[in-house]
């Protein structure tokens, strides 16, 4: 499991024309399945995720979680992480998992981010949708669930 993780000042996502989540001070979370992810994944990579120190203090230093400031997310299903691009000039989306996985793990991983009772707010899985932000920082990581679980 990967998640692309950004620190936003606000984000919103829309789908056919309708706003399906929207945050303010936050994080913004790009969340893809491979067929190799399963449960275990997701507690350790929510944990990460709301409790890094990403967030600054008084200082300017960054020491806070979005925890600490009960901040927000906003998780969006991002299958292209997975995508390939080693050969080609098609990405070959081989690693991520198949629809009906991903949406369980999806809805699992959510689930999860809920009960940290931050707000959460979602995109809608396996659709078009139109991801606005503004980034503060900016402030990008990428995670990756095997990293976490070594």
């Amino acid at each position: 499991m990967k998640a692309l993780i950004q620190k936003v000042k606000e984000a919103s996502v829309v789908v056919d024309g309708k706003i399906t989540g929207a945050i303010e001070n936050g994080i913004l979370i790009f969340l893809g399945i491979t067929h190799e992810d399963g449960s275990k994944e997701i507690e350790g990579l929510v944990d990460k995720i709301v409790n890094l120190r990403i967030f600054e203090n008084d200082g300017k230093r960054m020491d806070l979680s979005v925890k600490d400031l009960g901040g927000e997310l906003l998780i969006v299903s991002q299958f292209t992480l997975y995508g390939s691009l080693k050969k080609g000039r098609r990405p070959d989306f081989g690693e991520a998992a198949n629809p009906e996985k991903a949406k369980e793990l999806y809805d699992l991983f959510t689930f999860e981010c809920r009960k940290t009772e931050l707000k959460v707010e979602t995109g809608e899985f396996g659709a078009m949708m139109e991801v606005s932000l503004i980034n503060n920082g900016p402030v990008t990581f990428l995670l990756d669930s095997k990293d976490l679980l070594k």
